[in-house]
């Protein structure tokens, strides 16, 4: 009905023009859109359709250095859907001539959906005409909120042009690309998921930001500091008292039980993910850990992904991950754990004292003992932090494999 009610809108809004427009109109090239929040306030994201027909399109979000594989498309009517299947999301647009205009929502029209609209051949920020910079903010901030959260900013400045990302112990904001105009910046990034944008203004050392949501938003502090760190990540998540070990017992992709007791994982080291297809810090562990395996599985090692999902349902879940696990070419084992929930998460592993991030990252050693447990995931956006962190892991794996 939802879907329907989207149509009969269009139609009203553009009466008799989209027949003409939607026959003359191609989808492939470079896009600029533009989703708007409350107060007029605008989120931009380049994209880009490739491809010669509907059937065979990609669609690719672009985001600083990341050029993510983010959609298929869809045509209907007068039309166009780009489907967000990772997330469960769905762009619906409407056509009109080089634009489009519509929504981003879910695909099951649950939620409160996004307006967003789209121009063809446009690039993300317009950087001619805006005013020159007052300082570089390029640096690493320690960011200081009102809740107390332990984050790290990164910036990289040239000219008008800013990258950014963001690390807490949950993970890294990813990609984030924008401007410096005057005193102010502003900072965006889409996949898919729900878009992120950060604004502020900087003095002397100092950042005043805030990250702006669809229904909210959050002020922070930034002080600049080369030394800012996140507390250690390995220290955060371990065996409760009266455990010695970890274990579980989930179905994988055919509702086979699968446990670390099951001889398949007896004198091996083994790396649990607990994971969610619809977390991006989890896919870029996976997109880390998927080449890895292929690699290293012959070492005597095996890697188990435990999947907590958006709905706790085998159907939707078998889907979501079988979707995933074509998606990154994953030959290691996956398992359902059930509903994406933190507090659900805590209770179907018992051992553990904590559940605070997706992905966490447990390391068992060839006698079936917890070495190590990561929580959250530093991934390629954060630099030399990304580096630092693959560092470790190989080395731990290479000590576990040596024992």
């Amino acid at each position: 009905m939802k879907k329907n009610l989207f149509y009969i809108i269009i139609v009203l809004v553009f009466p008799g023009f989209y027949h003409a427009s939607a026959q003359s109109f191609s989808p492939f090239g470079k896009w600029r859109g533009v989703f708007i929040y409350r107060d007029s306030i605008e989120v931009p994201f380049n994209f880009e359709i490739t491809g010669k027909t509907v059937r065979d399109a990609k669609v690719y979000f672009i985001n600083a250095a990341e050029r993510f594989d983010g959609g298929r498309l869809v045509s209907k009517n007068d039309s166009l859907f780009i489907m967000l299947d990772q997330f469960d999301n769905e762009l619906a647009f409407g056509i009109n001539g080089q634009r489009l205009k519509g929504v981003l929502r879910k695909q099951d029209g649950s939620g409160s959906p996004v307006a967003v609209e789209a121009e063809k051949g446009k690039n993300r920020f317009f950087l001619s005409g805006l005013k020159h910079p007052e300082g570089d903010i390029s640096g690493t901030y320690d960011i200081v909120s009102p809740n107390g959260d332990s984050t790290v900013g990164l910036f990289t400045q040239e000219g008008n042009k800013l990258t950014a990302t963001f690390l807490s112990i949950t993970g890294d904001s990813r990609y984030l690309e924008g401007v410096v105009e005057g005193n102010q910046f502003y900072l965006s990034s889409f996949i898919g998921s729900g878009p992120a944008y950060y604004k502020g203004n900087f003095d002397k050392g100092v950042i005043h930001g805030e990250q702006v949501g669809a229904r909210g938003s959050r002020k922070f502090t930034g002080y600049e500091n080369d030394e800012a760190r996140l507390p250690d990540l390995y220290s955060l998540t371990y065996l409760k008292q009266g455990y010695d070990r970890f274990d579980f017992s989930f179905p994988d992709l055919h509702g086979k039980r699968v446990s670390l007791s099951d001889d398949k994982y007896k004198g091996k080291v083994v790396i649990i993910a607990i994971t969610g297809s619809w977390c991006p810090n989890c896919m870029d562990e996976t997109m880390f850990l998927s080449p890895w395996y292929k690699k290293n599985r012959d070492r005597g090692v095996e890697v188990v992904a435990i999947h907590y999902e958006r709905k706790d349902d085998t159907a939707f879940a078998r889907k979501a991950i079988d979707r995933y696990r074509q998606k990154f070419d994953i030959r290691y084992d996956q398992v359902f754990g059930g509903i994406a929930d933190k507090q659900y998460v805590a209770n179907s592993l018992p051992s553990l004292n904590t559940f605070l991030s997706f992905p966490t990252t447990i390391f068992i050693n060839k006698k079936g003992e917890v070495a190590r447990i990561h929580t959250g995931y530093t991934g390629p956006a954060t630099g030399k932090f990304y580096t630092e962190f693959v560092k470790d892991f190989d080395r731990e794996v290479d000590e576990l494999v040596k024992e």
